[in-house]
């Protein structure tokens, strides 16, 4: 008899030896990669990383894991060997930076702590070490200011006044013109700071500096500002994160001392170069924070040519062997080149099809591969207007082209006002000298971002690219006044908040007032006014060209239209759609048909209903000619007449008042007042859930029949002129089969009419809108009448959730979005849980009953990427969607039936 074993412990710490970057679940993005580098035998410190389970078990129960400490004592003790000294040790101190790294990137939005190990008795030492007091007095005052902030919850704004006033004592604009005396004062100021406002002594215990720095690091998964951006980008809140331990490298020693980050090719516009940032005598969080300017990446040449060959061959090593794009953070300490950070670079919507399309050129990738670097928000993003080369502007400025886009909107100087006035409807730019994390709200709020600092390698920079929000940073010739709510332009003009500005992210320029703006070059190519060519323009052209030429030749689904009318037809077919997955025959009853349609419902007599229903049916047949002659060859699915009932009668208020003063003044009103009578009869409580759809066609005798005798007629005179009409005619608002039987009765009977008056054999297919909770439960049943059904995910999900979309979006969705109750608003992407299973369940149910059914979705959920994967899933036929969105749903469709497990390119 075997002896029970207990299962194995859980291993929650690994040194950067024993990991790799298919482990970014466990370690991380930046633990996972830091791993990869050093297998890969790149100059990386030490160190070792606390993995994402052990913050998981930290958040759920407010206690870290009882294994943790005796685990990070032991590599501790491990990296101290191997580094010969000891953390925080009073004559050559080691000493550690304490970093966030989730699965995917945050960048910004989550703690780091550098210089952990340093006290009152370690920075002499240090100081001797390194042979320079500056530098260590530096260091250490980093270290209380970080650790304040981030650890302690001291208001940051406290250390930079401090910072402010010391550089004013010394008559100096920056904080490296700052002496060892100075920053000794400063490090007594910062320690007053500390003990003032977190109520405790800046702790003076290395492991107990280390042991909170980690703690802080995993609550900060929880903080304001992290979860915000995970809401952005759409990031589960259930990873957690990883905690990286790394000795430090030190770029703040002098001249020869520097840091930096690099891309291997640039993440604006997706050329191969040189791109980044170069700082010297600095540590990192100088070059992301963007509160100095840097040099470009290229002037490393010069400063430091050995190190800067070793970089372009790392950069190039990474690239080949991830296989895309890297964003590379790194650190040179006295001329010795190290390695801190690589990922998988956030790039914009046009590097990112530039450079799928090179690296399958290169061999790197396959198209397949290909299409999972790209997706359609980007492709939407692409689609947007640019501004007008030729209008006559007023240029004020010009800084880094950080995230292209053409953005106006009206000055604001902090995200509160930036989140309010956007609120209130206003289109806003935020106008910052650099961003931070706490500015996130207010970046997103914003149309575009503009700083006076920093580069493409920023804060702003990397994280409006992320969201794909325009950005100019680095503006110096700007002179930012956050107090005073103001910007000064060169000559002296002053933009006040409040002051129109445009901003282009993909030149640099800042312009004054609001700037014209043209058809993007992707939409003219859609339309058919550009083709691939050899400008920049037309660059980007070949390569989305050719993706969405990858896309088709893979998609399983077909892509369709929602279109009323032959001008929207045709732009839809010149969009690459493959027929009309709705007409909605209502918008063909607005404007002069309107009063038609009031009489017939409300009409009194037979004769009345059939006088209107004989004025409208020629209207109706020239309508479908027109738009069975723009698709012709390609399906058209018609739905009959599925509007609120209030929409074709009079506004009963309106009719009240008309009634009313017509009484007082004692006028003819018997019209008004018959009107006004019927219309209070047929008034409804919700029209949402009214006489409507199918309901409407069954209480209203001939409306339905007359709609099918236009679509058949028209039919069979585009037939008579050679065309090839392929019209299906969809029944909307069906809860039971019954419904869709009598309506198909007298449909059939219809055709067969205008088969025999005409000669001519029409196929029409008749089907139906499921988009009622009792339709998707007896699909079976339905279909046995139905020849397809067509999804309306936007009433399915009013009906679902039991929510008035026109309402409840304005009322509480904020909230529900804030609260996080929502990731994003289910009728933006369909929920998958509710709506969704109800899709599922309906195609499955209906196939079985009849294994030939066509299935399609015609709600906006069409045209949303994430849909567009679920209704693949489901086996759906085809998507419905605008015509400007079909680009974007063609480009999903391939993506989805090519989608790789593991495959992470955010």
């Amino acid at each position: 008899m075997s002896e029970n074993k207990e299962p194995h412990a859980p291993k929650f710490v690994y040194d950067f030896t024993e990991g790799n970057k298919d482990l970014k679940d466990l370690l991380g993005g930046k633990g996972a990669n830091l791993a990869e580098m050093t297998n890969l035998g790149l100059p990386v410190p030490p160190g070792f990383t606390i993995t994402t389970e052990a913050c998981k078990v930290y958040l759920d129960s407010g206690e870290e894991p009882a294994a943790l400490r005796d685990e990070v004592s032991a590599h501790l003790d491990a990296l101290e060997q191997k580094m010969g000294k000891k953390l925080g040790q009073a004559d050559d101190p080691l000493l550690v930076s304490v970093r966030s790294g989730a699965k995917f990137s945050m960048p910004g939005m989550m703690d780091t702590v550098l210089n952990i190990g340093l006290s009152d008795a370690s920075v002499q030492g240090l100081a001797a070490q390194a042979g320079d007091e500056r530098f260590a007095w530096d260091s250490y005052r980093r270290l209380i200011q970080m650790f304040g902030k981030t650890v302690l919850g001291v208001d940051g704004d406290l250390f930079e006044e401090a910072l402010d006033k010391a550089k004013a004592a010394k008559k100096v604009t920056v904080d490296t013109d700052l002496e060892a005396a100075d920053l000794k004062k400063l490090v007594t100021a910062f320690k007053k700071i500390v003990k003032k406002e977190a109520g405790r002594e800046f702790p003076q215990d290395p492991r107990e500096q280390m042991d909170l720095a980690i703690k802080a690091v995993f609550d900060s998964w929880n903080g304001d500002r992290a979860r915000l951006y995970r809401r952005q980008e759409r990031i589960p809140h259930d990873l957690g994160t990883a905690v990286n331990v790394c000795s430090m490298v030190f770029g703040n020693l002098g001249p020869d001392s520097g840091t930096g980050v690099a891309f291997t090719r640039d993440p604006a516009s997706g050329h191969q170069g040189v791109y980044g940032d170069y700082l010297q005598n600095a540590q990192g969080e100088d070059v992301v924070a963007g509160i100095r300017n840097t040099v470009p990446l290229a002037e490393l040449e010069r400063i430091d040519k050995k190190s800067y060959d070793q970089l372009m061959r790392i950069m190039e090593t990474l690239e080949n062997h991830y296989k895309d794009l890297c964003d590379i953070e790194f650190t040179i300490e006295r001329g010795q080149l190290w390695m801190l950070q690589t990922r998988v670079g956030k790039r914009t919507a046009g590097a990112a099809f530039r450079i799928a399309t090179q690296l399958v050129d290169q061999g790197l990738i396959d198209e397949t591969e290909a299409l999972q670097r790209v997706t359609g928000a980007q492709l939407a993003q692409l689609m947007f207007p640019r501004f007008d080369e030729d209008a006559k502007v007023e240029q004020v400025g010009r800084g880094i082209a950080a995230s292209p886009g053409a953005a106006v909107g009206k000055a604001v100087f902090d995200s509160y006002t930036a989140v309010k006035w956007s609120r209130s409807g206003e289109k806003v730019i935020l106008v910052r000298r650099e961003t931070n994390p706490d500015d996130l709200d207010g970046m997103i709020a914003a149309e575009g971002i503009l700083t006076s600092r920093g580069g493409k390698t920023s804060h702003a920079a990397v994280v409006a690219r992320g969201m794909g929000k325009t950005c100019v940073c680095g503006a110096e010739e700007l002179e930012v006044d956050t107090k005073r709510r103001r910007m000064t332009v060169p000559g002296g003009h002053v933009v006040e908040e409040g002051d129109v500005i445009s901003i282009d992210g993909s030149t640099g320029k800042v312009y004054l007032g609001e700037v014209p703006v043209v058809p993007s070059p992707v939409v003219e190519y859609f339309e058919g006014r550009m083709h691939p060519g050899a400008d920049d323009a037309d660059e980007l052209v070949e390569a989305v060209h050719r993706m969405m030429a990858f896309a088709d030749r893979k998609r399983r689904l077909r892509v369709r239209a929602n279109a009323d009318n032959a001008e929207d037809a045709l732009r839809a077919r010149r969009f690459g759609a493959q027929g009309i997955g709705l007409c909605r025959t209502e918008h063909m009853f607005l404007g002069d048909r309107r009063e038609l349609v009031e009489r017939l419902i409300l009409a009194d007599t037979e004769e009345e209903r059939e006088a209107s229903l004989k004025a409208l049916l020629p209207l109706q047949k020239q309508d479908f000619v027109e738009l069975f002659e723009a698709m012709d060859g390609l399906p058209v699915t018609v739905r009959l007449l599925d509007p609120p009932l209030h929409e074709f009668l009079p506004d009963i208020t309106e009719l009240s008042v008309r009634v009313a003063l017509a009484e007082s003044r004692q006028e003819p009103h018997e019209n008004e007042l018959r009107l006004l009578q019927a219309v209070h009869r047929l008034h409804e409580q919700n029209p949402m859930l009214g006489l409507r759809g199918v309901r409407l066609g069954l209480v209203i005798p001939g409306l339905f029949t007359m709609q099918v005798r236009a679509i058949a007629e028209a039919a069979a005179e585009r037939k008579a002129a050679k065309g090839d009409p392929r019209a299906e005619i969809m029944i909307p608002l069906v809860g039971t089969v019954q419904e869709l039987e009598i309506v198909r009765e007298e449909a059939d009977q219809v055709v067969a009419e205008v088969e025999a008056a005409t000669g001519t054999r029409l196929k029409l297919a008749i089907g139906t809108m499921i988009e009622l909770p009792r339709a998707a439960l007896t699909a079976g049943q339905i279909a046995e009448a139905a020849e397809f059904f067509s999804f309306g995910t936007n009433d399915l999900t009013q009906t679902v959730w039991g929510f008035s979309r026109d309402d409840v979006e304005a009322s509480f969705f904020t909230a529900y979005l804030e609260k996080g109750i929502f990731g994003v608003s289910p009728f933006e992407t369909i929920d998958k849980d509710g709506v969704g299973s109800l899709v599922k369940a309906a195609a499955e149910a209906g196939r079985r009953t009849r294994p030939d059914l066509k299935l399609g979705v015609c709600g906006e959920h069409g045209g949303d990427p994430e849909s567009v994967h679920f209704f693949h899933e489901a086996g759906l036929d085809y998507v419905s969607c605008s015509p400007f969105r079909i680009p974007v749903a063609r480009l999903e469709a391939g993506r989805a039936a090519t989608q790789s497990a593991g495959s992470d390119h955010r």
